[in-house]
């Protein structure tokens, strides 16, 4: 599998973009606890070298990585930032549309408005900046690579502090997502106020708890 590289920044940069903002979210697929977008915009210029060429897709570094190379991302990064929507926000309005909502607040937290968007997968409409959507670009766009480590390592963090208040749901080992711990956690105890009550299986659980 190839590393990520800067093709696509070192292309805008030429045609003279220079705020070039890479996003990606994490937690799209949890069933607890906020969806939370990254965005990292490289110094115009940045090299292949160092951070820039050790970021990968999240997914595929350990947390003890992830946190080291989010610190050093954060430190070499132009500006970065990152959004949250919330469980609540997820059941109002749909996974989706919550995924844009956290990358829209993610680019006005931004100390810089950005003047390009290298985006994963999603297209963000109603945000008034030219912007590009790529598959997989989490694996191929450096500046996303470096997104997707600050979101996963921002919403681990959420979770593992959620577990302190809600302990016997285990969100600090599996971060929300289905693990057969969580789901008999939820069988046993019901949903709590993190939990996404729009997906499956809080719907019946919260059927079977109101009917109890």
């Amino acid at each position: 599998m190839s590393c990520p590289n800067l093709a696509e920044e070192l292309r805008l940069w030429q045609t003279g973009y220079v705020a070039i903002a890479g996003l990606d979210e994490a937690g799209r697929g949890a069933l607890a606890g906020p969806v939370v977008a990254g965005a990292v915009v490289l110094p115009k210029g940045a090299a292949l070298t160092g951070i820039w060429a050790e970021v990968r897709d999240s997914k595929l570094l350990s947390p003890a990585r992830r946190e080291e190379m989010a610190g050093r991302i954060r430190h070499a990064a132009a500006v970065w930032a990152v959004g949250e929507a919330s469980a609540q926000e997820i059941d109002a309005i749909g996974i989706a549309p919550a995924t844009r909502l956290a990358m829209q607040r993610a680019i006005e937290t931004l100390p810089v408005r950005p003047d390009y968007l290298l985006l994963d997968w999603v297209r963000l409409a109603t945000v008034n900046i030219p912007q590009e959507s790529f598959t997989k670009g989490d694996r191929r766009i450096v500046s996303i690579a470096a997104a997707s480590i600050l979101a996963k390592v921002h919403r681990d963090g959420l979770l593992v502090e959620m577990a302190e208040t809600y302990p016997v749901y285990g969100f600090a080992s599996h971060k929300g997502y289905g693990a057969a711990s969580h789901l008999a956690a939820i069988a046993r105890h019901g949903p709590c106020p993190q939990h996404r009550m729009t997906f499956s299986p809080m719907r019946k659980e919260a059927t079977l708890f109101s009917a109890g």
